[in-house]
């Protein structure tokens, strides 16, 4: 079998990371009612055909439960949407939340130690 050849640097996705902090009286430990909020939000927001070409992914191995902090993927022309949609959520669990951006980059490393590292 051949092998593929890779795709040239100009022809791939141009993705962010957006750090976001969920705030809280309680502690919100499990990273599935967060993941849901957001997901719901975000399609309620753009619709199915826009969050496929968005293609959001919420990093469940940089959500940190003790800080209430994660790491967002998304495509470089839906970070606004994404912020839009972080506002919205209102409420995890039936605990009153407000999901807030904290900054957006290009690399995934200055995301976490910039965002995560407190």
């Amino acid at each position: 079998m051949a092998k593929l050849k890779p795709i040239m640097p100009s022809l791939r996705e141009k993705k962010r990371y957006l750090a976001f902090e969920v705030i809280s009286k309680g502690q919100v430990n499990d990273f599935f009612p967060i993941y849901d909020a957001i997901h719901v939000s975000m399609l309620e927001l753009i619709g199915e055909v826009e969050m496929a070409k968005a293609n959001v992914r919420i990093l469940k191995e940089k959500w940190n439960s003790e800080s209430q902090k994660g790491i967002i993927r998304v495509n470089h022309k839906y970070v606004d949407h994404l912020r839009a949609s972080l506002a919205l959520v209102d409420d995890i669990n039936d605990e009153d939340v407000i999901v807030r951006s904290m900054g957006v980059s290009g690399i995934l490393k200055k995301a976490t130690n910039k965002y995560l590292a407190s």
